[in-house]
C-alpha cells in the first residue's frame, strides 16, 4: 500500500491517477484492555455530537477518532491515510476527485456505511442556517454525486491540491444518511467507541465496538471516559492524585511538580499551534491599520514565550503558518517590541493615547489572562492603555470569541497552508475571527489553492504570510508546543501526532496500557 505524505502529495502535484491507498500501522506491542480516563479542558454545557460546532479539546477528542470517523486521517507521522475512504484519485487539474469507500463498515446502530452517508454528511455543512467552521471546505464543491454504493465523485469549483487533507477536518464527521438528527442526539458514528453516556460539559463514557474495521490496528481500550476539567490547576491535580490517566494542556506553573513525580510523564511536540489576540478590523479603532501596527509593536513576544510558555514554544510573527508547515516563511522580518514605532503609528492615526478593552479567559489558552496582563504592562510604554476584562471560562467560545472587538484565542494550526488560511483568514468564513479581508491576500489564496508547482506555491504562501504580518488584524505573539501529560502506565507508538494536542486528538484510538 502507498501512503502519500503531506510533502509528497504536494510535490507530486496532486496529479494523476490513484493518489493513495491506505492502511493503518500494526502495533505488535499494543495491548487490549482497561478504561482510559482523560481530564480535558475545552468543555461547554452547550456541547453536542454535531461536528459543525466542535471547536475545542473535549469534543474534538471525543468525536473524530473516537465515536466518529472522517474520510481521511493525518497519521501520527504526518502522512495522509484513509479512514472511511480506501483510496482517492484526481484529474490532472486537481478539480475532480473520486473517493473509493471502505466496504463492510457499519454505524453503531447497525446501518451500513456507504456513498449516501458521505453526500449527506458533507451537505449538512452548507445547509440553510448551518454555522459550520468547515463551511468553506464544502462550499468549494460544485457537484457531488454517487458513482457506486461505495464511491463518490466530487467536482470542485476550482482545483485544490490539498483537498484529500481537508477531508480529515475534525468537523467533517460521517453520519448515517436519513438519520443525522438522531445521530447528533445520540452520538451514532462508525468510530471505535460507541456512546454509553454523555453529559455535555461534564462527562462522556464510551465502550469499544465489538467488531471494527480497525481491529488489531487501533482502539486498544475497552472503555474510555472523558472528564471535563476546564480549570488548569484542578486538571493537574486530577492527574497527580490518580483520578485521571492523562490530561491535555499542562499548566507550566506546575510542570516541576509533574516532572518530579516518577509516575507521570510529559509528552511534548512542536506543531503549528499558535496563541492569538484577534481584532475585528471592521470595528473602530481596529479598522485603522496604524492602530493595529501600534498594538503589534507594543507586545514583548519573547517575554510571553519565556514567562507564559516557559520556553515551550517560539516567538510568533502575526501570521498563522507555523514551523511544522512546509512553506513556513522563517526569514520574514520579525516584528519586535518597539515603543517608538508604536507611538509613531498612534500619532499617524491621530490617537497619541489609546484605550482599548482586551477580553480574556484561560479558556482561550493556558496563561491567557497572564499574557494579557503582560501585554498591558508593555503597551503602557507606547502610550496604550489596555483594559484587561476577564470573562468566565464557561461559554467563552460562544459568548466572547467572534463577538467581542478584541479578545484572546488560539488555533491548533492545520496540516497545510491553504487549510489554515481557508479556516480563519478567507473573507467571510465562519472562523475568520478578525473579519480579515484584503484584496491581494484573497487573490493569492485562490492562486495557491490550485497551483500544483511547489516552488510557485512557496512564493505565494510567503507573500501571504508577509501581508498578514505587516497588515493583518490578529496579533500572534507566540507558537505554543503541544504539551500534555500522562500516567507512566500509558504507552503509545514511536511518533506522536503534531497536528493537534493529545497525539493528534486521537489518544483514545492510538494509546494503550502497558
Amino acid at each position: 500500500m502507498t501512503r502519500i505524505s503531506r510533502r509528497g502529495l504536494l510535490r507530486s502535484g496532486a496529479a494523476v491517477g490513484v493518489l493513495a491507498a491506505t492502511g493503518f500501522p500494526v502495533l505488535a506491542q499494543a495491548k487490549r484492555g482497561g478504561r482510559l480516563r482523560l481530564g480535558l479542558n475545552g468543555a461547554n454545557t452547550s456541547d453536542s455530537w454535531d461536528g459543525r460546532t466542535h471547536s475545542d479539546a473535549f469534543m474534538v477528542n471525543g468525536a473524530h477518532g473516537c465515536v466518529f470517523d472522517c474520510l481521511t486521517e493525518v497519521s501520527a507521522t504526518g502522512e495522509l491515510i484513509g479512514e472511511l475512504a480506501e483510496s482517492w484519485e484526481a484529474t490532472p487539474d486537481a478539480k475532480t476527485w473520486t473517493f473509493t469507500l471502505r466496504q463492510g463498515v457499519t454505524f453503531h446502530n447497525g446501518k451500513a456505511f456507504g456513498a449516501d452517508d458521505v453526500l449527506e454528511s458533507l451537505s449538512m455543512h452548507v445547509a440553510d442556517g448551518a454555522k459550520s467552521a468547515a463551511q468553506p471546505i464544502v462550499a468549494s464543491i460544485d457537484e457531488m454525486k454517487k458513482t457506486g454504493d461505495h464511491q463518490v465523485q466530487i467536482v470542485l469549483k476550482e482545483g485544490n491540491a490539498d483537498f484529500p487533507f481537508l477531508m480529515s477536518d475534525y468537523h467533517l464527521l460521517m453520519y448515517p444518511a436519513g438519520q443525522i438528527d438522531e445521530a447528533i442526539v445520540k452520538g451514532i458514528g462508525t468510530g471505535m467507541y460507541e456512546v454509553v453516556s454523555f453529559d455535555p460539559g461534564v462527562r462522556f463514557v464510551g465502550k469499544r465496538v465489538a467488531s471494527h474495521y480497525k481491529d488489531g490496528k487501533a482502539g486498544w481500550f475497552d472503555e474510555v471516559e472523558f472528564i471535563a476539567i476546564n480549570d488548569s490547576s484542578a486538571r493537574m491535580n486530577a492527574l497527580l492524585t490518580g483520578q485521571v490517566d492523562a490530561v491535555n494542556r499542562i499548566d507550566f506553573k506546575t510542570e516541576p511538580l509533574l516532572k518530579a513525580n516518577p509516575k507521570i510523564k510529559i509528552f511534548e511536540v512542536t506543531g503549528n499551534q499558535h496563541n492569538t489576540f484577534p481584532m475585528l478590523m471592521d470595528v473602530p479603532p481596529f479598522d485603522n491599520l496604524d492602530v493595529r501596527l501600534a498594538l503589534k509593536y507594543s507586545v514583548d513576544r519573547q517575554e510571553l514565550v519565556n514567562k507564559i510558555l516557559q520556553g515551550h514554544g517560539a516567538v510568533g510573527n502575526d501570521h498563522p503558518i507555523g514551523p511544522a508547515n512546509q512553506y513556513y516563511a522563517k526569514d520574514l522580518p520579525q516584528i519586535e517590541m518597539d515603543p517608538d514605532k508604536a507611538k509613531f503609528h498612534l500619532k499617524k492615526a491621530g490617537m497619541e493615547n489609546l484605550t482599548v478593552d482586551l477580553r480574556v479567559s484561560n479558556a482561550a489558552f493556558n496563561g491567557a489572562v497572564d499574557s494579557a496582563q503582560l501585554y498591558q504592562a508593555s503597551a503602557k510604554k507606547s502610550g496604550i492603555d489596555i483594559n484587561v476584562v476577564q470573562e468566565p471560562a464557561d461559554g467563552y467560545w460562544s459568548n466572547v470569541w467572534l463577538k467581542q472587538p478584541w479578545c484572546a484565542a488560539y488555533f491548533s494550526g492545520r496540516a497545510t497552508e491553504d487549510w489554515m488560511f481557508a479556516t480563519a483568514y478567507e473573507a467571510g468564513v465562519p472562523w475568520n475571527d478578525s473579519h480579515w479581508t484584503d484584496a491581494r491576500f484573497q487573490e493569492l489564496l485562490l492562486q495557491g489553492r490550485k497551483e500544483l508547482d511547489s516552488a510557485k506555491r512557496r512564493t505565494i504562501y510567503y507573500e501571504m504570510q508577509q501581508i498578514l504580518s505587516e497588515r493583518g488584524s490578529t496579533v500572534i505573539p507566540m507558537y505554543a508546543n503541544f504539551v500534555d501529560a500522562a500516567a507512566s502506565g500509558l504507552a503509545h507508538g514511536e511518533t506522536l501526532g503534531n497536528n493537534f494536542q493529545m497525539d493528534g486528538s486521537r489518544i483514545a484510538e492510538r494509546w494503550w496500557f502497558s
